[in-house]
Order: structure tokens, then C-alpha cells, then sequence
């Protein structure tokens, strides 16, 4: 009886497991290799911002919520690091967009955090949905040609450092 139940509750951790891998997989709508989904950032004001401005550049594609303490974390080091770095380059480009986010929801929060780069809206996730179904934050490196050539979901320090050489690799 007691080797039943064992054998029961590891199949229903394995199947907890295998979903739970299934979902992260499945979150992806594009992947390494695949030529960035053109979209427009549209403001609150109406006006708008296409994708296709940053052709052939190499293009850092951040989404993130307000809300979400891995986002904070990729941000913060974001504007510690990584902007600092290359946001003189006349080749390299930066979008942060707040998925599900206002302009007047943005400016606010940038208040209180203080970064120097621009955040963009996609309040009604038009953008992000082009990219994943959940899960955030998320960002995209896109080389001179289009091109996802990395990518990552959430926030670690040594996929961020691996993201900062991948840049400079694709600005050489």
C-alpha cells in the first residue's frame, strides 16, 4: 500500500514537472533565428513608433510589468550597466516596453525609479503577444539583420552577462 501511494505521488509530481515545462515552452511565439516580428508602439497621444526604425541596428527588445520583481531587477541593472555601456554606440538601439502599461502609467513609475532610457507602452499587448503568451520579464536581442540571435525569459545575473557579450559580439 505504501509503494502504491509513493509510486502515485511521483507520477503526480513528474506530471506537475512535465506541464510546468510544457507551459514554459510553449510561451515562446518566436525563437532564436527567427526575424523579429515588426510592430508599433502606439502612445497614449496616438502617435506612433514602428519597429522598422531600428533596422540595422542591433536592437535590445525588453518587456516588463511594473508590478513584477524580476522586472525590477533586470531594469535596475539595465540602467546600472548595461545602458551606461552602449547607449553611445550609432548602432545599437534600446525598447523597454511596459506590457500593459499606459504612457501616464509609465511616467509615473519612472519617477519613482529614476531610469534614463525610455519606456514605451503596450497597453493592449499587441507587442507583446507577437512575441510570447506569459511570462515576463523577457527580452530579445536582434542583430543588424533582423535576426533574434538571443533570448531570455525572467532575471539572473549570468544570463544578463551573457546578454551584455552577446551586444557587443553583434556591434563588432
Amino acid at each position: 500500500m505504501k509503494k502504491n501511494i509513493l509510486l502515485l505521488n511521483l507520477f503526480i509530481l513528474f506530471s506537475f514537472a512535465v506541464a510546468s515545462r510544457e507551459q514554459e515552452v510553449d510561451s515562446d511565439k518566436v525563437k532564436v533565428g527567427d526575424i523579429m516580428p515588426a510592430f508599433t508602439i502606439v502612445s497614449d497621444n496616438g502617435s506612433t513608433i514602428s519597429s522598422s526604425i531600428h533596422k540595422g541596428k542591433v536592437l535590445v527588445v525588453t518587456m516588463f510589468a511594473t508590478w513584477c520583481p524580476p522586472c525590477q531587477l533586470k531594469l535596475a541593472e539595465m540602467e546600472k550597466s548595461l545602458w551606461p555601456r552602449f547607449k553611445e554606440a550609432k548602432d545599437f538601439s534600446l525598447l523597454v516596453i511596459g506590457r500593459e502599461h499606459t504612457d501616464a502609467e509609465l511616467v509615473d513609475y519612472n519617477k519613482t525609479k529614476g531610469f534614463t532610457f525610455p519606456l514605451y507602452p503596450d497597453k493592449d499587448r499587441k507587442i507583446f503577444d507577437l512575441f510570447a503568451v506569459q511570462l515576463i520579464p523577457r527580452t530579445y536581442l536582434i542583430n543588424k539583420e533582423g535576426k533574434i540571435i538571443y533570448m531570455t525569459t525572467g532575471y539572473n545575473e549570468e544570463e544578463f552577462r551573457q546578454l551584455e557579450r552577446m551586444i557587443e559580439r553583434a556591434l563588432n
